[in-house]
Protein backbone atom coordinates (compact mmCIF):
# COMPACT_ATOMS: atom_id res chain seq x y z
CA UNK A 1 0.00 0.00 0.00
CA UNK A 2 2.43 2.41 0.92
CA UNK A 3 4.43 1.56 -2.86
CA UNK A 4 1.02 2.27 -4.30
CA UNK A 5 0.65 6.02 -2.22
CA UNK A 6 4.64 6.79 -3.27
CA UNK A 7 3.93 5.83 -6.99
CA UNK A 8 0.37 7.84 -6.94
CA UNK A 9 2.10 10.76 -5.06
CA UNK A 10 5.29 10.32 -7.69
CA UNK A 11 2.54 10.78 -11.00
CA UNK A 12 0.82 13.38 -8.96
CA UNK A 13 3.54 15.49 -9.09
CA UNK A 14 4.48 14.99 -12.76
CA UNK A 15 5.02 18.51 -14.31
CA UNK A 16 5.08 19.24 -18.21
CA UNK A 17 8.63 19.64 -18.18
CA UNK A 18 9.40 16.26 -16.77
CA UNK A 19 7.42 14.74 -19.59
CA UNK A 20 9.29 16.79 -22.16
CA UNK A 21 12.55 15.71 -20.36
CA UNK A 22 11.63 12.55 -20.79
CA UNK A 23 9.95 12.38 -24.18
CA UNK A 24 13.38 13.80 -25.05
CA UNK A 25 15.67 10.88 -23.48
CA UNK A 26 13.22 8.48 -24.56
CA UNK A 27 14.09 9.65 -28.33
CA UNK A 28 17.65 9.80 -27.63
CA UNK A 29 17.64 6.11 -25.93
CA UNK A 30 15.47 4.66 -29.31
CA UNK A 31 18.10 6.03 -31.18
CA UNK A 32 20.96 4.54 -30.09
CA UNK A 33 19.08 1.05 -30.03
CA UNK A 34 18.10 1.62 -33.62
CA UNK A 35 21.95 2.21 -34.67
CA UNK A 36 22.85 -0.58 -32.05
CA UNK A 37 20.51 -2.76 -33.69
CA UNK A 38 22.17 -3.30 -37.12
CA UNK A 39 25.64 -3.51 -35.32
CA UNK A 40 27.83 -6.04 -33.92
CA UNK A 41 28.45 -3.57 -30.98
CA UNK A 42 25.02 -4.06 -30.05
CA UNK A 43 26.40 -6.98 -27.42
CA UNK A 44 28.33 -4.37 -25.74
CA UNK A 45 25.32 -2.04 -25.25
CA UNK A 46 23.69 -5.42 -23.65
CA UNK A 47 26.65 -5.42 -21.37
CA UNK A 48 26.30 -1.96 -20.37
CA UNK A 49 22.67 -1.86 -19.49
CA UNK A 50 23.11 -4.77 -17.41
CA UNK A 51 25.85 -2.88 -15.49
CA UNK A 52 23.47 0.16 -15.70
CA UNK A 53 21.02 -1.95 -13.70
CA UNK A 54 22.75 -2.89 -11.13
CA UNK A 55 24.05 0.83 -10.63
CA UNK A 56 20.43 1.99 -10.27
CA UNK A 57 19.72 -0.93 -7.71
CA UNK A 58 22.84 0.51 -6.19
CA UNK A 59 21.41 3.62 -5.84
CA UNK A 60 18.32 1.91 -4.57
CA UNK A 61 19.50 0.24 -1.85
CA UNK A 62 22.12 2.89 -1.04
CA UNK A 63 25.18 0.44 -1.68
CA UNK A 64 27.58 3.21 -1.36
CA UNK A 65 30.77 1.49 -2.38
CA UNK A 66 29.37 -0.15 -5.34
CA UNK A 67 28.05 3.17 -6.06
CA UNK A 68 31.48 5.17 -6.20
CA UNK A 69 33.27 2.32 -7.91
CA UNK A 70 30.60 1.92 -10.73
CA UNK A 71 30.72 5.70 -11.07
CA UNK A 72 34.51 5.18 -12.01
CA UNK A 73 34.67 2.15 -13.66
CA UNK A 74 31.98 4.21 -15.96
CA UNK A 75 34.03 7.13 -16.54
CA UNK A 76 36.76 4.63 -18.03
CA UNK A 77 34.33 2.89 -19.91
CA UNK A 78 33.16 6.05 -21.80
CA UNK A 79 37.01 6.98 -22.62
CA UNK A 80 37.27 3.13 -23.76
CA UNK A 81 34.56 3.40 -25.89
CA UNK A 82 34.95 5.96 -27.69
CA UNK A 83 38.84 5.10 -28.74
CA UNK A 84 37.55 1.41 -29.64
CA UNK A 85 34.36 2.67 -31.71
CA UNK A 86 35.52 5.74 -32.83
CA UNK A 87 34.01 4.35 -36.68
CA UNK A 88 30.81 3.27 -35.66
CA UNK A 89 30.53 7.30 -33.62
CA UNK A 90 31.29 8.99 -36.57
CA UNK A 91 28.67 7.40 -38.80
CA UNK A 92 26.08 7.67 -35.78
CA UNK A 93 26.99 11.42 -35.93
CA UNK A 94 26.94 11.94 -39.40
CA UNK A 95 23.79 10.13 -39.29
CA UNK A 96 22.39 13.28 -37.32
CA UNK A 97 24.12 15.62 -39.28
CA UNK A 98 22.42 14.45 -42.59
CA UNK A 99 18.88 14.91 -40.94
CA UNK A 100 19.01 18.27 -42.25
CA UNK A 101 18.92 16.76 -45.80
CA UNK A 102 15.73 15.24 -45.18
CA UNK A 103 13.66 18.25 -46.55
CA UNK A 104 16.10 17.91 -49.75
CA UNK A 105 13.58 16.60 -52.77
CA UNK A 106 14.85 12.76 -54.19
CA UNK A 107 15.09 12.18 -57.44
CA UNK A 108 11.66 9.43 -58.33
CA UNK A 109 11.72 6.41 -58.28
CA UNK A 110 11.27 5.81 -61.54
CA UNK A 111 14.63 7.52 -62.60
CA UNK A 112 16.44 5.63 -60.10
CA UNK A 113 15.27 2.76 -61.51
CA UNK A 114 15.95 3.53 -65.07
CA UNK A 115 19.42 4.19 -63.45
CA UNK A 116 19.52 0.66 -62.04
CA UNK A 117 18.85 -0.45 -65.22
CA UNK A 118 22.49 1.59 -66.82
CA UNK A 119 24.36 0.44 -63.96
CA UNK A 120 23.11 -3.60 -64.37
CA UNK A 121 23.70 -3.16 -68.38
CA UNK A 122 26.68 -1.37 -68.29
CA UNK A 123 28.11 -4.19 -65.49
CA UNK A 124 26.94 -7.21 -68.24
CA UNK A 125 28.59 -5.50 -71.01
CA UNK A 126 32.17 -4.93 -69.01
CA UNK A 127 31.94 -8.34 -68.03
CA UNK A 128 31.33 -10.09 -71.34
CA UNK A 129 34.22 -7.72 -72.73
CA UNK A 130 36.15 -8.95 -69.66
CA UNK A 131 36.89 -4.93 -68.15
CA UNK A 132 37.40 -4.59 -64.92
CA UNK A 133 35.07 -1.74 -63.02
CA UNK A 134 33.72 -1.28 -59.67
CA UNK A 135 30.83 1.25 -59.20
CA UNK A 136 29.61 2.49 -55.70
CA UNK A 137 25.78 3.35 -55.00
CA UNK A 138 25.81 5.34 -52.53
CA UNK A 139 22.81 5.14 -49.50
CA UNK A 140 22.03 7.39 -47.01
CA UNK A 141 25.63 7.46 -44.82
CA UNK A 142 28.47 10.16 -46.34
CA UNK A 143 31.62 8.76 -48.27
CA UNK A 144 33.77 11.56 -47.89
CA UNK A 145 35.73 10.14 -45.31
CA UNK A 146 36.15 7.14 -47.08
CA UNK A 147 37.40 8.28 -50.22
CA UNK A 148 40.77 8.92 -51.29
CA UNK A 149 40.99 10.78 -54.40
CA UNK A 150 39.21 11.13 -57.04
CA UNK A 151 37.83 13.66 -60.00
CA UNK A 152 34.52 15.52 -59.18
CA UNK A 153 31.94 14.60 -62.25
CA UNK A 154 28.48 15.15 -61.39
CA UNK A 155 27.48 14.15 -65.01
CA UNK A 156 24.04 12.07 -65.73
CA UNK A 157 24.55 8.27 -65.00
CA UNK A 158 24.74 6.35 -68.91
CA UNK A 159 25.91 3.28 -70.44
CA UNK A 160 28.67 5.17 -72.71
CA UNK A 161 29.57 7.00 -69.82
CA UNK A 162 30.22 4.40 -67.81
CA UNK A 163 32.11 2.47 -69.79
CA UNK A 164 34.24 5.28 -71.28
CA UNK A 165 35.56 5.69 -67.09
CA UNK A 166 36.53 1.74 -67.08
CA UNK A 167 38.47 2.50 -70.39
CA UNK A 168 41.45 0.53 -69.81
CA UNK A 169 43.09 3.45 -71.67
CA UNK A 170 41.31 5.45 -69.23
CA UNK A 171 43.57 7.15 -66.62
CA UNK A 172 40.66 6.74 -63.88
CA UNK A 173 39.71 2.97 -64.70
CA UNK A 174 41.52 1.50 -61.71
CA UNK A 175 39.52 4.01 -59.40
CA UNK A 176 36.04 3.67 -58.54
CA UNK A 177 33.25 5.63 -59.78
CA UNK A 178 30.49 6.88 -56.90
CA UNK A 179 27.12 7.11 -58.18
CA UNK A 180 24.60 9.39 -55.75
CA UNK A 181 21.27 8.90 -56.54
CA UNK A 182 20.98 8.85 -60.92
CA UNK A 183 24.24 11.05 -61.43
CA UNK A 184 28.04 10.02 -61.74
CA UNK A 185 29.33 12.32 -58.51
CA UNK A 186 33.35 10.88 -58.61
CA UNK A 187 35.69 8.93 -60.69
CA UNK A 188 38.84 7.52 -59.76
CA UNK A 189 38.35 6.88 -56.18
CA UNK A 190 40.33 4.79 -54.22
CA UNK A 191 38.30 2.75 -51.41
CA UNK A 192 39.12 1.37 -48.24
CA UNK A 193 41.04 -2.03 -47.98
CA UNK A 194 38.97 -4.95 -45.75
CA UNK A 195 40.49 -7.15 -43.21
CA UNK A 196 38.13 -9.25 -43.14
CA UNK A 197 39.16 -11.14 -46.16
CA UNK A 198 39.81 -14.80 -45.02
CA UNK A 199 36.21 -15.96 -45.06
CA UNK A 200 35.74 -15.15 -49.03
CA UNK A 201 38.79 -16.91 -50.17
CA UNK A 202 41.51 -15.54 -52.80
CA UNK A 203 39.98 -11.97 -53.50
CA UNK A 204 41.51 -9.16 -56.26
CA UNK A 205 41.93 -5.72 -55.32
CA UNK A 206 38.98 -4.16 -55.88
CA UNK A 207 36.43 -6.94 -54.27
CA UNK A 208 38.43 -5.94 -51.03
CA UNK A 209 37.89 -2.41 -51.44
CA UNK A 210 34.27 -3.10 -52.25
CA UNK A 211 34.16 -4.61 -48.90
CA UNK A 212 35.92 -2.50 -47.25
CA UNK A 213 33.85 0.18 -48.48
CA UNK A 214 30.48 -1.52 -47.52
CA UNK A 215 31.74 -2.64 -44.14
CA UNK A 216 32.16 0.78 -43.02
CA UNK A 217 29.17 2.72 -44.84
CA UNK A 218 25.42 1.56 -45.94
CA UNK A 219 26.53 1.67 -49.73
CA UNK A 220 26.70 -0.60 -52.14
CA UNK A 221 29.41 -2.06 -54.44
CA UNK A 222 29.24 -3.71 -57.73
CA UNK A 223 32.64 -5.42 -59.00
CA UNK A 224 33.29 -6.92 -62.36
CA UNK A 225 36.23 -9.14 -62.73
CA UNK A 226 38.63 -8.85 -65.66
CA UNK A 227 40.45 -12.08 -64.79
CA UNK A 228 36.47 -13.91 -64.56
CA UNK A 229 33.99 -12.05 -66.57
CA UNK A 230 32.13 -12.32 -63.43
CA UNK A 231 29.85 -9.80 -61.61
CA UNK A 232 29.96 -8.94 -57.68
CA UNK A 233 27.99 -7.24 -55.47
CA UNK A 234 29.01 -6.32 -51.93
CA UNK A 235 26.62 -5.10 -49.48
CA UNK A 236 27.57 -4.78 -46.01
CA UNK A 237 29.83 -8.26 -44.78
CA UNK A 238 28.91 -10.06 -47.56
CA UNK A 239 30.19 -10.38 -50.94
CA UNK A 240 28.23 -12.48 -53.94
CA UNK A 241 28.81 -13.26 -57.17
CA UNK A 242 25.21 -12.79 -59.01
CA UNK A 243 24.59 -14.93 -62.03
CA UNK A 244 24.15 -11.79 -64.43
CA UNK A 245 22.92 -8.71 -65.54
CA UNK A 246 19.40 -9.29 -64.86
CA UNK A 247 20.29 -10.40 -61.19
CA UNK A 248 22.15 -7.50 -60.51
CA UNK A 249 19.04 -4.90 -61.65
CA UNK A 250 16.75 -6.82 -59.37
CA UNK A 251 19.42 -6.02 -56.29
CA UNK A 252 19.74 -2.21 -57.33
CA UNK A 253 15.95 -1.90 -57.21
CA UNK A 254 15.36 -3.23 -53.79
CA UNK A 255 18.53 -1.23 -52.97
CA UNK A 256 17.05 1.93 -54.44
CA UNK A 257 13.50 1.34 -52.90
CA UNK A 258 15.41 0.75 -49.61
CA UNK A 259 16.70 4.25 -49.61
CA UNK A 260 14.55 6.24 -51.50
CA UNK A 261 10.97 4.89 -50.66
CA UNK A 262 7.94 6.08 -52.29
CA UNK A 263 5.88 8.00 -50.06
CA UNK A 264 3.36 6.04 -47.46
CA UNK A 265 -0.25 7.20 -47.17
CA UNK A 266 -0.19 7.15 -43.50
CA UNK A 267 3.65 7.47 -42.17
CA UNK A 268 2.45 8.49 -39.01
CA UNK A 269 0.15 5.08 -38.14
CA UNK A 270 2.86 3.07 -40.16
CA UNK A 271 6.42 4.58 -37.55
CA UNK A 272 3.86 3.31 -34.52
CA UNK A 273 3.65 0.03 -35.82
CA UNK A 274 7.43 -0.34 -36.12
CA UNK A 275 10.49 -1.34 -33.70
CA UNK A 276 7.53 -1.25 -31.18
CA UNK A 277 9.91 -3.18 -28.95
CA UNK A 278 12.44 -0.83 -29.36
CA UNK A 279 9.93 2.24 -28.72
CA UNK A 280 8.93 0.28 -25.04
CA UNK A 281 12.22 -0.23 -24.18
CA UNK A 282 12.93 3.24 -24.85
CA UNK A 283 10.36 4.88 -22.62
CA UNK A 284 10.61 2.42 -20.18
CA UNK A 285 15.11 3.16 -19.94
CA UNK A 286 13.62 6.79 -19.66
CA UNK A 287 11.24 6.81 -17.08
CA UNK A 288 13.62 4.75 -15.21
CA UNK A 289 16.32 7.67 -15.54
CA UNK A 290 14.17 10.07 -14.66
CA UNK A 291 13.16 8.30 -11.50
CA UNK A 292 15.83 7.31 -10.68
CA UNK A 293 17.72 11.18 -11.25
CA UNK A 294 15.17 13.07 -12.60
CA UNK A 295 12.44 12.93 -9.34
CA UNK A 296 13.62 14.74 -6.75
CA UNK A 297 11.62 13.90 -3.19
CA UNK A 298 13.46 16.00 -0.64
CA UNK A 299 13.66 19.37 -0.45
CA UNK A 300 17.57 20.83 -0.45
CA UNK A 301 18.50 24.27 1.22
CA UNK A 302 22.04 25.92 0.03
CA UNK A 303 23.95 28.86 1.42
CA UNK A 304 24.83 31.30 -1.06
CA UNK A 305 27.09 34.70 -0.75
CA UNK A 306 25.68 37.30 -3.50
CA UNK A 307 26.77 40.43 -4.75
CA UNK A 308 25.22 43.50 -3.43
CA UNK A 309 24.66 46.01 -6.11
CA UNK A 310 23.50 49.87 -5.32
CA UNK A 311 21.59 51.56 -8.14
CA UNK A 312 19.92 54.88 -8.34
CA UNK A 313 21.95 56.89 -6.17
CA UNK A 314 20.56 60.67 -6.04
CA UNK A 315 23.01 63.49 -7.66
CA UNK A 316 24.91 65.07 -5.47
CA UNK A 317 25.45 61.71 -2.49
CA UNK A 318 28.04 59.60 -2.12
CA UNK A 319 28.56 56.96 0.82
CA UNK A 320 30.94 58.16 3.42
CA UNK A 321 31.81 54.67 4.24
CA UNK A 322 32.33 51.27 2.05
CA UNK A 323 28.49 49.64 1.73
CA UNK A 324 27.90 46.50 2.36
CA UNK A 325 29.16 44.53 -0.37
CA UNK A 326 27.62 41.37 -0.05
CA UNK A 327 24.56 39.42 1.73
CA UNK A 328 23.76 35.46 2.21
CA UNK A 329 20.62 33.90 0.86
CA UNK A 330 19.47 31.13 1.39
CA UNK A 331 17.47 29.30 -1.25
CA UNK A 332 15.46 26.03 -1.41
CA UNK A 333 14.04 23.53 -3.70
CA UNK A 334 15.30 19.80 -5.72
CA UNK A 335 18.15 18.96 -6.10
CA UNK A 336 17.92 18.75 -10.06
CA UNK A 337 17.40 22.33 -10.07
CA UNK A 338 20.53 23.46 -8.17
CA UNK A 339 22.39 21.40 -10.55
CA UNK A 340 20.95 23.63 -13.63
CA UNK A 341 21.73 27.11 -11.73
CA UNK A 342 24.20 29.54 -12.88
CA UNK A 343 25.33 30.59 -9.25
CA UNK A 344 27.38 33.72 -11.10
CA UNK A 345 23.30 34.94 -12.31
CA UNK A 346 22.62 35.71 -8.48
CA UNK A 347 22.97 39.36 -7.80
CA UNK A 348 21.16 41.22 -5.43
CA UNK A 349 19.81 44.91 -6.11
CA UNK A 350 19.60 47.73 -3.98
CA UNK A 351 17.31 50.98 -4.83
CA UNK A 352 19.37 53.87 -2.72
CA UNK A 353 17.02 56.40 -4.73
CA UNK A 354 15.03 57.08 -1.37
CA UNK A 355 17.82 58.26 0.59
CA UNK A 356 17.40 61.01 2.51
CA UNK A 357 19.56 61.59 5.69
CA UNK A 358 23.48 60.38 6.44
CA UNK A 359 22.54 57.60 8.28
CA UNK A 360 19.33 55.45 6.29
CA UNK A 361 17.93 51.75 6.94
CA UNK A 362 17.35 49.88 4.04
CA UNK A 363 15.37 46.17 4.25
CA UNK A 364 17.00 43.76 1.41
CA UNK A 365 13.72 41.59 0.44
CA UNK A 366 12.82 38.78 -2.11
CA UNK A 367 11.76 40.93 -4.83
CA UNK A 368 15.36 42.26 -5.24
CA UNK A 369 16.58 39.19 -6.63
CA UNK A 370 16.35 37.09 -9.68
CA UNK A 371 15.63 33.91 -8.84
CA UNK A 372 16.04 30.65 -10.03
CA UNK A 373 13.94 28.20 -11.54
CA UNK A 374 12.50 25.98 -9.08
CA UNK A 375 14.05 27.60 -6.78
CA UNK A 376 13.18 29.85 -4.09
CA UNK A 377 14.35 32.49 -0.96
CA UNK A 378 14.05 30.61 1.83
CA UNK A 379 16.08 33.67 3.56
CA UNK A 380 18.33 37.07 3.60
CA UNK A 381 20.98 37.51 5.70
CA UNK A 382 21.45 40.50 6.44
CA UNK A 383 17.44 41.62 6.70
CA UNK A 384 17.92 44.98 6.86
CA UNK A 385 21.68 47.20 6.52
CA UNK A 386 22.93 51.09 6.84
CA UNK A 387 23.93 53.35 4.60
CA UNK A 388 26.00 55.49 5.09
CA UNK A 389 26.29 58.45 2.58
CA UNK A 390 26.46 62.57 2.52
CA UNK A 391 24.96 65.02 0.25
CA UNK A 392 26.65 67.55 -1.80
CA UNK A 393 26.44 70.94 -2.64
CA UNK A 394 28.44 72.92 -5.43
CA UNK A 395 30.62 75.78 -4.84
CA UNK A 396 33.65 76.78 -6.63
CA UNK A 397 37.13 77.03 -5.53
CA UNK A 398 40.14 79.23 -6.38
CA UNK A 399 43.19 77.32 -7.89
CA UNK A 400 46.57 77.18 -6.66
CA UNK A 401 49.64 76.66 -8.39
CA UNK A 402 51.65 74.53 -6.45
CA UNK A 403 55.67 74.79 -7.25
CA UNK A 404 58.66 73.35 -6.02
CA UNK A 405 62.48 74.17 -6.61
CA UNK A 406 63.61 77.50 -7.64
CA UNK A 407 64.67 79.51 -10.92
CA UNK A 408 68.24 79.38 -12.36
CA UNK A 409 69.86 82.09 -10.83
CA UNK A 410 69.83 84.20 -13.94
CA UNK A 411 66.25 84.26 -13.92
CA UNK A 412 63.24 86.00 -12.33
CA UNK A 413 59.70 85.33 -11.47
CA UNK A 414 57.53 87.88 -13.00
CA UNK A 415 54.09 86.23 -12.75
CA UNK A 416 52.40 82.98 -12.68
CA UNK A 417 48.86 83.17 -13.50
CA UNK A 418 45.81 80.21 -13.88
CA UNK A 419 42.80 79.81 -16.17
CA UNK A 420 40.38 79.24 -15.01
CA UNK A 421 41.08 80.85 -11.74
CA UNK A 422 38.43 78.99 -10.16
CA UNK A 423 37.09 75.78 -10.35
CA UNK A 424 33.27 73.89 -9.75
CA UNK A 425 33.60 71.52 -7.12
CA UNK A 426 30.93 69.19 -4.99
CA UNK A 427 31.52 69.74 -1.54
CA UNK A 428 30.24 67.47 1.24
CA UNK A 429 27.21 69.17 3.30
CA UNK A 430 29.17 69.70 6.47
CA UNK A 431 31.87 71.62 4.86
CA UNK A 432 32.28 75.33 4.90
CA UNK A 433 33.75 76.57 1.22
CA UNK A 434 35.30 79.56 3.29
CA UNK A 435 39.15 79.23 3.39
CA UNK A 436 39.00 76.30 1.11
CA UNK A 437 41.28 76.47 -2.26
CA UNK A 438 42.34 73.92 -4.80
CA UNK A 439 46.00 73.23 -5.38
CA UNK A 440 47.66 71.84 -8.69
CA UNK A 441 50.39 69.12 -8.93
CA UNK A 442 53.54 70.51 -8.66
CA UNK A 443 55.53 72.79 -11.15
CA UNK A 444 58.95 72.54 -11.22
CA UNK A 445 60.50 76.23 -11.50
CA UNK A 446 64.23 74.62 -12.22
CA UNK A 447 63.18 73.39 -15.34
CA UNK A 448 61.88 76.49 -16.42
CA UNK A 449 64.08 78.36 -18.77
CA UNK A 450 61.75 80.71 -20.42
CA UNK A 451 57.71 82.37 -20.51
CA UNK A 452 55.59 79.30 -21.13
CA UNK A 453 51.85 77.82 -20.76
CA UNK A 454 51.57 74.73 -19.77
CA UNK A 455 48.34 72.08 -18.47
CA UNK A 456 48.50 71.44 -14.80
CA UNK A 457 45.99 68.85 -13.27
CA UNK A 458 43.97 70.12 -10.27
CA UNK A 459 43.67 67.36 -7.40
CA UNK A 460 40.62 67.23 -5.21
CA UNK A 461 40.66 68.49 -1.48
CA UNK A 462 38.77 65.81 1.33
CA UNK A 463 35.60 66.23 1.51
CA UNK A 464 35.33 67.77 -2.41
CA UNK A 465 34.96 65.74 -5.71
CA UNK A 466 34.66 67.07 -9.36
CA UNK A 467 31.22 66.51 -11.20
CA UNK A 468 32.26 64.20 -13.56
CA UNK A 469 34.12 62.61 -11.19
CA UNK A 470 37.59 63.02 -12.81
CA UNK A 471 40.43 65.39 -12.11
CA UNK A 472 40.03 68.22 -13.72
CA UNK A 473 43.16 70.92 -16.08
CA UNK A 474 44.50 74.21 -15.79
CA UNK A 475 46.06 76.47 -18.09
CA UNK A 476 48.86 78.07 -15.89
CA UNK A 477 50.91 80.82 -17.57
CA UNK A 478 54.86 81.28 -16.40
CA UNK A 479 56.03 84.58 -17.55
CA UNK A 480 60.35 85.01 -16.29
CA UNK A 481 63.13 87.72 -17.29
CA UNK A 482 66.56 87.94 -17.23
CA UNK A 483 68.02 89.03 -14.17
CA UNK A 484 69.45 92.59 -14.44
CA UNK A 485 73.29 92.69 -13.41
CA UNK A 486 74.56 94.84 -10.99
CA UNK A 487 76.20 97.69 -11.77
Amino acid sequence: MDMVNAAASVVKNIRIQDILDMAIIAGMIFALLMWFKTRASRFVLIGILLLGGVYLAARFFQLYLTVIVLQGFFAILLFVLVVIFQEDLRGFFERIAMLGQLGKQAPPLSRLQKTANIISETAGNLAKKRIGALLVIQGNDPLDRHLNGGVPLNGAASEPLLESLFDPHSPGHDGAAVLKDDRVAMFGCHLPLSVNTARHGNMGLRHTAALGLTERSDALCVVVSEERGSISVSEGKTLSVVPGASALHEILEKHYAKYRPAPKKRPLRAWLSENTKEKVIAVGLACLLWAAFGYQRDTVRRDFFVPLAYKNLPAGWHFDAPPVKEAKVTLQGPEQAFRLMNEDSLKLALDVSALAQKNQEFSLNRNMLNTPTGLSIAEISPAKIKVFASGQVVAHLPVHVATVNRLPDHLVLQKISVKPAALRVLLDSWIKPAGLRLETEPLDLQSVTSSMTVALRVNAVSGTSFPDGKSAKVQVAVRIKPKEPNP
